[in-house]
């Protein structure tokens, strides 16, 4: 755990957090800021600064938070219709909170990926 880490402290209990899923190494909750009707975050409870980071240290438990992405996707009635998982990774990818978590977006048709 990271003192500083704002993911850290939600799952130390310390900031309060929508949880939609939970084992003893991945923890998934409600973004604060939904960018669409569902929005969930995955995250280890192991602090990784970035998804690479956490795959080259524990790829096992990248693959834990791969797995619940997709359990979170279809417990959120996303899968018929489809969805996204998304890692931001460094400044440029547009990572915010560096503690690596991965975006299940869904619930509407989200567009194109980039701009053209």
């Amino acid at each position: 755990m990271t003192a500083d880490c704002l993911f850290c402290r939600i799952v130390a209990g310390e900031i309060p957090a929508t949880v939609v899923q939970s084992t003893d190494r991945v923890l998934a909750f409600r973004d604060i800021d939904p960018k669409a009707p569902v929005h969930v975050l995955v995250i280890p409870r192991e602090h990784h600064a970035d998804v690479a980071s956490l795959a080259a240290a524990d790829p096992a438990l990248a693959g834990e938070v791969l797995a619940m992405a997709g359990e979170v996707a279809t417990a959120e009635g996303l899968r018929d219709d489809g969805f996204r998982v998304i890692f931001n990774t460094g400044p440029n990818g547009g990572q915010e909170v560096f503690h690596v978590h991965a975006h299940v977006v869904g619930g509407r048709p989200l567009g194109r990926m980039l701009p053209s």
